[in-house]
């Protein structure tokens, strides 16, 4: 088994995170210690060296190699790759936004994208209609100057941005709060949202990019949409946001953007801009 498939038998082993796998991966690099020669030592060394749960140590016991690289054939197929914290391309960005990056991201589309002027327009739950037309026209603003928007896909304030790079014929990033069976479907063909689908029947790989830190089967779980607002922020060259409630997500987020230096703007009657931010337009 080479190091890459090591990488996804133990992305898409129940019970072991991201940052775990990439501290695997790392570590094994370090040592000089080749996958199958991980896979063969003890459970104990497991836990001790690499720091495995118990949890995470019986599922990876019992964990099918030959699913593992059933999956790595279906996803050649499928044009599905991913990435770890570990890997040399990791997005830069995100790293340096995030002091916890998720360890891994599966990609489907076009992953140029990564390497371009990206930009989010983010809002609270709970926005204002004038608030969600506030987050189009933004978005319209920076798509049409160029730069590529990255939003999510289930919710009004992100589908108000991902829609209007489809009028355009422009690009975009979706980053997702499950995995992408459940958004796209088992053939990676869906529209991530309904309303995406009255400008185009099937999601365009060759134009998009889809990102997301779960595995492609998984589902939604409670907490999965603040590692997906993270990841929207993190991999944005400039952050908007529009309506931020106090000590909420996208408050946590335009702090973190301000203490890595990011770009960020939002309302001018915001206590942020003292703290460096610059008012939306």
């Amino acid at each position: 088994m080479s190091p890459r498939t090591l990488s996804l038998h133990l992305a898409l082993t129940p019970g072991i995170g991201g940052r775990t796998v990439a501290r695997v991966i790392a570590r094994n690099e370090l040592l000089g210690r080749t996958a199958t020669q991980f896979l063969n030592l003890a459970p104990e060394v497991w836990r001790e060296e690499y720091r495995l749960t118990v949890k995470a140590t019986e599922a990876l016991r019992v964990a099918d190699r030959a699913v593992t690289e059933a999956s790595e054939r279906e996803f050649a197929v499928l044009g599905l790759t991913w990435i770890t914290a570990a890997d040399a391309h990791f997005p830069a960005r995100l790293e340096e936004f995030d002091p916890d990056p998720p360890g891994v991201l599966f990609l489907y589309g076009n992953l140029k994208l990564l390497d371009a002027d990206t930009f989010c327009v983010l809002g609270s739950r709970g926005t204002t209609p004038s608030g969600l037309e506030k987050i189009e026209q933004l978005a319209e603003e920076g798509v049409l100057a160029g730069e590529v928007v990255v939003a999510g896909h289930d919710r009004p304030e992100y589908q108000r941005a991902a829609i209007v790079p489809l009028r355009w014929g422009a690009p975009r990033i979706l980053c997702l709060d499950r995995g992408m069976y459940d958004v796209l479907g088992r053939d990676l063909k869906n529209e991530a949202f309904r309303a995406a689908r009255l400008w185009r029947y099937e999601f365009d790989p060759r134009t998009d990019l889809v990102i997301s830190p779960f595995r492609p089967s998984a589902g939604y779980h409670g907490i999965n949409n603040q590692l997906r607002d993270r990841l929207v922020a993190g991999i944005s060259t400039r952050i908007d946001i529009v309506h931020l409630s106090p000590g909420g997500n996208m408050d946590k987020l335009a702090k973190l953007a301000l203490k890595c230096q990011r770009k960020l703007r939002v309302p001018a009657d915001s206590p942020l801009i003292t703290a460096g931010a610059e008012p939306l337009p």
